[in-house]
């Protein structure tokens, strides 16, 4: 698993990759000491996974993140500060760890990751043959507690990221499956559902009507009322698949 690492501490970054170097599987394929060349580093390396610090001189970790368009890597933060926890886990990270890292605790965090890769070869909620692509005509089981729906991929409208899960809206019904939202892009049909943005993923068919919205990024409102912000980056990629 390609990964790299974001501190803006030199020392922190070679404690941390010699202590992954007892985990073969963790391919360390560059580090970056602030968010502006981290950016660069994804953009480039494209890595599926970041060890990343939290409070850093200018973007902190959390701006980082909010400012990766497209795909995102899987995140393991890193960090001295224990009050950012629960923001951190908002932004859908795998762990959190706390300076100075133990071996022991970034073994069960590596654990978490390798456990995460296991859901989405072997996805549990949604497709009954995990490798073909699925497309608006295609009806799937969907299970949340103790309710379970058999629905039509095309009245989902939209598909929203929370954390290791993803809500699906369709109808009056907002269920949650254990997935994530990138495993989820990979397996539908990129005709009809895009992904607006690192937290959502909208079903073309439902657009009801489109702005401009900041920085060069567009606003989309959806038929039954939501509305979902395409960055900047995709929204370059959305005017050229609807041909705008």
């Amino acid at each position: 698993m390609k990964a790299l690492i974001v501190d803006d501490e030199r020392l922190a970054r070679n404690e941390l990759r010699r202590l992954l170097d007892n985990f073969p599987k963790i391919e360390i394929i560059g580090e970056a000491p602030n968010a502006d060349e981290a950016l660069k580093l994804i953009d480039e390396l494209q890595p599926e996974l970041l060890f990343l610090d939290i409070q850093m001189p200018g973007k902190n970790g959390f701006e980082l993140l909010s400012s990766i368009e497209g795909k995102s890597p899987e995140v393991i933060f890193t960090t001295a500060y224990d009050e950012y926890a629960i923001k951190a886990f908002e932004y859908n990270a795998l762990d959190y760890l706390l300076k100075p890292i133990d071996l022991p605790r970034l073994s069960e965090a590596i654990h978490r990751v390798e456990e995460n890769q296991h859901q989405h070869t072997e996805p549990e909620a949604i497709p009954r043959e995990n490798t073909r692509m699925l497309g608006e005509n295609d009806q799937v089981f969907v299970k949340d507690g103790e309710k379970c729906w058999f629905v039509k991929l095309g009245k989902v409208r939209l598909f929203e990221s929370m954390g290791n899960y993803v809500r699906l809206h369709f109808d009056d019904q907002k269920p949650l499956v254990l997935k994530s939202l990138n495993s989820l892009e990979d397996r539908l049909d990129p005709n009809t559902f895009f992904r607006a943005n690192r937290k959502h993923i909208i079903n073309l068919q439902w657009i009801e009507k489109i702005e401009p919205w900041f920085s060069g990024g567009l606003l989309v409102n959806l038929r039954g009322g939501d509305k979902i912000e395409i960055s900047r980056r995709q929204a370059i990629r959305f005017k050229e698949l609807m041909s705008l």
